[in-house]
């Protein structure tokens, strides 16, 4: 049975949604060129005259927006609402520079909490089941998503945040969890330390997972390993937060983007030119309905295609998309070979006996690049059969180090995967 936290907004027609869409496009113009200066000049640049912006059939004469923009404006250059409007805000890490800040109005909280009560319902979530929430409450945007959600679906919130592994297990075992929200990588520290507890959880069957792009093979390893149906929710600082943009349904054929919410391209890396239906190419995302900082032609930098404009065999009707593949800047270029860490993931996971815990060095030996692989596998795994098996699939040979279970550092949010070294 088909459930939805909003059944008219998730099955409405293709052509109600283009009307939605083309709607609220014409208004958001209109919003950010009257309430924010950056955004009116660089429109008026393009030739945009708000009045006469005709929606969707002007979509692509608006200028792209990039992550450089909100580093440029930090903190609040692009907030088309007065500051006394702001109810919150989020930030990214700043981990490679000036950090992302997204302020929100209290009707942006509801927007994002909107987004995300589909999600949970679209997973299985019913009002009254025990979710936790393991993503860290700070200015990160994770924990306070997948809570804002959750109180709009209805859960029984225990908002445990980051860390401290065994109590997490704990409370999960307690309060009989149903639902975890987390990243995929913590998944596995999860599944880790209940092996060494000897708990089980078996109230646990959903896990909504965001902030790392994960292969199937990885999310085979979390279903076999937690017992759960793992969904793959998408959603970033600039567009508000995780979830904003959509997830996965129990049908698993491409991620839902709430069309209603957002305008999703998917264009051409190099030209912006958009690309047919099936072909990869970069996520670009318009906000319809944002107040204090809407993005519009957002070049996210992750990688994608059209999987299906048809109704799903859920119901719903919104465009669905792959899962995202690799971001531009993750890309690696070795030995003259371009590839990304994802595709390293699913080649690692498909040898007998490795462990999902691996880590990519890449060694500058005076301006030549060299990749080692770092991966934990059970006893009789050898280098040189990583190494072959990463041959097959890269074209180039890259060291293989092999390191008994458990070896590898942990993370407690997060990982990191990709770690540079001067030889």
């Amino acid at each position: 049975m088909n459930q939805y936290h909003d059944p008219k907004a998730e099955t409405t027609s293709r052509d109600e949604l283009a009307d939605i869409q083309n709607r609220r496009l014409k208004s958001v113009v209109r919003h950010v060129m009257a309430g924010n200066a950056w955004y009116r000049a660089r429109f008026e640049a393009a030739g945009i005259d708000p009045d006469g912006f005709r929606g969707l059939e002007d979509l692509e004469k608006l200028p792209f927006m990039s992550k450089k923009d909100f580093r440029e404006q930090y903190p609040l250059g692009m907030c088309c609402v007065p500051k006394e409007s702001l109810a919150e805000m989020h930030m990214s890490s700043g981990s490679t520079g000036t950090p992302v800040v997204m302020p929100y109005t209290k009707a942006d909280l509801a927007q994002w909490a909107e987004c995300m009560a589909r999600c949970y319902v679209m997973a299985g979530a019913r009002p009254g089941d025990t979710c936790q929430i393991t993503p860290g409450f700070g200015l990160f945007n994770g924990g306070f998503g997948f809570y804002h959600g959750a109180r709009a679906a209805g859960l029984f919130v225990v908002p445990t945040g980051s860390g401290n592994t065994q109590r997490q297990i704990t409370l999960a075992r307690d309060f009989h969890t149903r639902v975890l929200g987390s990243v995929v990588s913590y998944s596995l520290r999860i599944m880790e330390v209940m092996e060494q507890m000897s708990v089980k959880l078996p109230d646990l069957k959903i896990g909504i997972f965001g902030a790392e792009s994960f292969s199937d093979e990885m999310k085979k390893r979390i279903h076999d390993g937690l017992g759960i149906e793992a969904f793959d929710i998408y959603g970033m600082t600039e567009t508000g937060g995780v979830g904003t943009l959509g997830q996965d349904c129990p049908a698993h054929c491409g991620l839902h983007q709430w069309e209603d919410q957002y305008i999703v391209e998917i264009v051409n890396p190099a030209t912006g030119e958009p690309v047919p239906d099936g072909e990869v190419g970069e996520v670009v995302a318009t906000s319809l309905t944002r107040e204090a900082l809407p993005v519009i032609r957002f070049r996210t930098g992750d990688l994608s295609r059209v999987v299906s404009r048809e109704k799903c065999a859920c119901g719903r009707t919104h465009l669905r998309i792959d899962r995202i593949s690799g971001r531009l800047d993750d890309m690696l270029i070795i030995s003259g070979v371009n590839f990304f860490p994802l595709q390293i993931e699913k080649a690692l996971l498909k040898i007998p006996g490795v462990l999902p815990e691996y880590r990519l060095v890449v060694q500058d030996h005076d301006g030549t690049k060299k990749l080692r692989v770092e991966v934990e596998a059970e006893p009789g795994v050898t280098g040189h059969q990583v190494a072959k098996v990463l041959k097959e699939t890269l074209g180039f040979t890259p060291e293989g180090d092999v390191y008994a279970p458990g070896s590898l550092p942990r993370p407690e949010g997060k990982a990191k995967r990709v770690f540079f070294e001067k030889a």
